[in-house]
């Protein structure tokens, strides 16, 4: 099987559990898919989102079949079978972290910004190691199809993940949850990096140690 195809079959996967099966587990358990789409925040939501969508296009179909038809030549250095299996076990492995980390969040879980809406502040599971686990495995995964089909097309795309990633967190999420939980969220900020643990932590709230 070429690895265009293995590509695309993880995208398909990655589709249905962290879209289909999400989505079917949150209307079992709250009668809601918890899908807000992008933008409730605004203008920033709606770019960053806007985003999200292109770049996943790009990584996830877009290059794969642009390899398949011989459109775009691939990266040479990076079509090494050693580094194509390390691709294909990273996407496996981050979409399992990616429903492990949807699944921890129980029915707070949410797509989308609701400024109207308060849930609970998640901050047990792997959520206490950096705050947004579920976007580390979307870029996880798409790292891994990046290794699966490198080509300047894909790496494109991958880019463009994480800079709509960083201004959707950013610009939207973070301000809704200091807005919804307060001195709560900014503490949990302060303790616990944004994608990666240790990095991207807020500054504590004055007269607060960030410890507490």
């Amino acid at each position: 099987m070429s690895m265009p195809v293995v590509a695309l079959a993880c995208c398909a996967l990655y589709t249905f559990v962290g879209v289909g099966l999400r989505m079917a587990l949150q209307v079992r358990r709250t009668g809601s898919t918890g899908y807000h789409g992008y933008g409730g925040a605004g203008r920033v939501e709606r770019i960053a989102g806007l985003g999200c969508i292109l770049s996943s296009g790009l990584v996830g179909l877009w290059a794969p079949l642009a390899a398949m038809a011989g459109v775009v030549e691939p990266i040479a250095a990076l079509e090494e079978p050693l580094i194509q299996g390390a691709g294909l076990a990273t996407c496996l492995v981050s979409i399992a972290a990616m429903f492990y980390a949807q699944v921890a969040m129980g029915d707070n879980w949410r797509v989308g910004v609701d400024p109207a809406e308060r849930t609970e502040l998640v901050i047990g599971g792997p959520y206490a190691l950096m705050r947004n686990p579920i976007y580390t495995a979307w870029m996880g995964t798409f790292a891994g199809l990046v290794l699966l089909v490198p080509s300047w097309l894909s790496l494109t795309g991958a880019a463009l993940l994480l800079l709509s990633m960083e201004v959707l967190v950013r610009g939207a999420e973070e301000p809704y949850l200091r807005e919804a939980h307060g001195a709560a969220f900014v503490g949990y900020a302060a303790r616990v990096g944004r994608f990666v643990p240790g990095i991207g932590r807020l500054d504590p709230p004055q007269g607060a140690s960030g410890d507490a």
